[in-house]
């Protein structure tokens, strides 16, 4: 892991509808090379963080009001989410978004197209897929829409490492999931960190899978960052259990 910032994320206030605050004074720093966990309950403010980050947020009429957001020392406050995309900040949204009409093999090819690749390298990319998520190719020619809950999951990641992300933001991994799946899809995406170099920034409800894999850890409460630390050393923190238990 790198000691230099891949994403700086700088005291942001999101705001929806022109009235709603639903983040405040949200300050992140993301190392090359590192994962790190965005935790917090249903509602904490952990998607629209992320969605800030991507600017998706415009889509559902939401804009950051206030605060800087740089990604590979350039600031992206404002900027597109499809030019993101081409510089390799790719988020995976909230319940995995599959085209279910597509095959599995369709889906993977879509996410490639951003950066109009040579046609000789996508079957190279397909395979380099393929290796980390086995299960997907003997899938390849069935239509996503009828592939199980784990499977999709690892299909939209899969489809966001064809763009050849340099950070990658995912939202709820495990939402919905078989416990041994999520331990499935969080190994891999340990193995692409360690082995690709892919930064991954995860908002997860589940704090011990995350604590577990990640490197550093950020806890939202209300919309507020209301702890941070090494992930090894939060996950012992009462402030950990307070926020999830109310107490």
């Amino acid at each position: 892991m790198s000691t230099a910032s891949i994403l700086r994320v700088e005291n942001i206030e999101v705001i929806y509808e022109k009235v709603i605050l639903a983040v405040k004074d949200i300050s992140l720093d993301i190392k090359t090379g590192s994962i790190v966990a965005l935790l917090g309950a249903n509602g904490a403010g952990k998607s629209t963080t992320l969605k800030a980050i991507s600017n998706l947020i415009n889509a559902e009429r939401g804009e950051v009001v206030h605060g800087h957001i740089y990604y590979q020392g350039k600031e992206v406050t404002h900027g597109e989410p499809h030019q993101l995309v081409r510089d390799g900040l790719i988020q995976v949204l909230e319940g995995r978004h599959c085209f279910a009409h597509l095959t599995v093999e369709e889906n993977l090819l879509s996410g490639a197209f951003v950066k109009r690749p040579k046609a000789g390298n996508l079957k190279s990319d397909l395979e380099l897929i393929y290796h980390y998520f086995p299960r997907l190719r003997s899938l390849r020619k069935k239509q996503a829409g009828y592939t199980s809950g784990g499977e999709q999951q690892m299909l939209a990641i899969g489809r966001a490492l064809m763009a050849k992300p340099s950070l990658v933001l995912l939202d709820e991994p495990s939402m919905g999931l078989a416990p041994q799946i999520v331990e499935e899809i969080f190994e891999i995406v340990c193995q692409l960190n360690k082995d690709e170099g892919v930064s991954f920034l995860l908002a997860e409800q589940n704090a011990n899978i995350a604590l577990r894999y990640a490197d550093y850890a950020y806890l939202l409460e209300n919309g507020r960052i209301a702890s941070e630390g090494i992930a090894e050393r939060f996950h012992a923190s009462e402030l950990l259990e307070a926020s999830y238990l109310g107490r």
